[in-house]
């Protein structure tokens, strides 16, 4: 039978790791990544994220989704067509296949994670 996995931070260590240098926009912010599940096949993950100030580019691809939910701080995802979305504890976002732009963290931020990609 399969188990639930509760989110919370584990006891063991997180990746760590930071913006790749060319998507960099403003500082080298550190990101802690607690993964909590993986579905192998299906291309699914969750688990937890947690990242310091700072602001890159990303660019999702055609089968790549995100859903987050903001536990603490606050960040703004700017859209390649000039749209910006503000988003705070308590709130959640889907970022879906395609989009291209910025992920700024203005204040570190902590956030619930399911990324799909497939």
């Amino acid at each position: 039978m399969a188990s639930l996995v509760r989110f919370e931070v584990p006891a063991q260590a997180p990746v760590i790791d930071q913006p790749r240098e060319e998507r960099r926009e403003v500082g080298a912010p550190l990101r802690s990544t607690w993964t909590l599940y993986e579905s192998g096949p299906e291309g699914l993950c969750a688990g937890i994220w947690d990242c310091e100030p700072g602001r890159w580019r990303i660019e999702f691809g055609p089968a790549e989704h995100e859903y987050f939910h903001v536990i603490s701080g606050q960040a703004r995802l700017h859209g390649e067509d000039g749209t910006v979305t503000d988003i705070g504890p308590g709130q959640a976002v889907m970022i879906p296949p395609n989009f291209r732009g910025s992920f700024e963290v203005l204040q570190t931020l902590r956030k619930h994670f399911v990324i799909v990609e497939k």
